[in-house]
């Protein structure tokens, strides 16, 4: 049996379809990654994400070390951060479906989107901003 995976190459830009890595010891990603389809990396170690990352689809980091984003996330399916400790989000995020921030330290300081809106009004969310709390 190989290592676990805890990085990809650095000189990896573009992955066509589908990346899940849910439950893996993945620790980093290369600047500039293109992930043509969802992303999936719940549950795992990571604490941040790359400058200049794109998903095509939707992003999964449940359960995952996540405090912060990147300036640039441009997501065109779901963002789910929920059960994570992020604290802020960058003013300008693009998020083509839903935004999860339930079980977050956000979810806690804000209850409503119009809260998150006026905080970071740069933000772009097509969807619903989803705040519950367990």
């Amino acid at each position: 049996m190989g290592a676990p995976i805890q990085s990809l190459p650095d000189n990896l830009k573009v992955v066509r379809g589908v990346l899940r890595l849910d439950d893996s010891q993945i620790q980093s990603f290369p600047n500039n990654l293109k992930v043509e389809d969802d992303l999936h990396i719940s549950n795992t170690p990571i604490k941040s994400l790359p400058n200049g990352l794109k998903v095509g689809g939707s992003l999964y980091l449940d359960k995952t070390q996540i405090k912060s984003l990147p300036n640039d996330l441009k997501v065109e399916g779901i963002l789910d951060l929920s059960n994570t400790p992020i604290q802020s989000l960058p003013n300008d995020l693009k998020v083509g479906g839903n935004l999860n921030l339930s079980n977050t330290p956000l979810s806690k300081k804000y209850t409503t989107e119009e809260e998150i809106k006026a905080k970071y009004p740069g933000i772009k969310v097509k969807g619903k901003i989803y705040l519950f709390n367990d």
